[in-house]
């Protein structure tokens, strides 16, 4: 994380791009890691500390955004983001795809990160939810997810699946990371009220540079 996060390194980088994904939740709790401390942390504290991380970088960030990267990085208008690994992953193939000479590499910083997940939920007031389990039994299906996880580039957890990836997804440490590699994760739970606030109120100073 250093090569992004310590101010004289971000510097270097300014003139080609740095794009820092808007989610507050999943960049504060990567600084806060880097930082040494609980990337899971709600603390006021362990907040703000984590902001500095970005405030510190801020005057060399060219972009804030969540979607955008993936294109931004595919036709060179950024060379470094954190980002999501099927968006970059993507990016990688869209830039191979069009022949551009832009290389784009995915790669998990030492220090570790955290760890995400896309989850399929039925809500509580669902009038379908009959169709709605037969739907998610569906998408679960080895072969089905097997061709979910071919084209958007991500893992998933039906271990009956691996048969039917590509062997170039399942045999991808960006997709499939190492047991090495988990040991270093960590995930992330939901914010309280009041802990959102707070988080909310950080994040935009972070954004304006205020």
């Amino acid at each position: 994380w250093d090569v992004l996060f310590k101010p004289e390194n971000a510097a270097k980088l300014e003139s080609c791009g740095i794009n820092i994904v808007d989610a507050p939740e999943e960049a504060l709790a990567i600084a806060m890691n880097y930082l040494g401390k609980d990337g899971d942390s709600k603390k006021t504290e362990d907040l703000e500390a984590g902001g500095d991380v970005y405030a510190k970088i801020r005057p060399y960030v060219r972009t804030f955004n969540s979607s955008a990267y993936i294109e931004g990085l595919a036709n060179g208008d950024i060379c470094v983001t954190i980002g999501w690994s099927g968006d970059i992953l993507q990016a990688k193939n869209r830039a191979e795809e069009a022949k551009n000479g832009i290389k784009i590499n995915y790669l998990i910083p030492k220090e570790g990160t955290y760890m995400w997940f896309d989850n399929l939920a039925i809500p509580a007031d669902a009038k379908n939810v009959e169709e709605a389990h037969e739907f998610i039994n569906y998408l679960m299906k080895p072969e089905v997810i097997a061709k979910s996880s071919n084209y958007v580039q991500t893992a998933n957890g039906n271990l009956a699946s691996q048969k039917f990836l590509d062997e170039a997804v399942f045999k991808n440490p960006s997709v499939y990371p190492t047991e090495e590699t988990l040991e270093k994760l960590f995930t992330i739970s939901p914010y309280g009220h009041q802990e959102q606030r707070v988080l909310t109120r950080l994040w935009t100073r972070i954004k304006t540079g205020s």
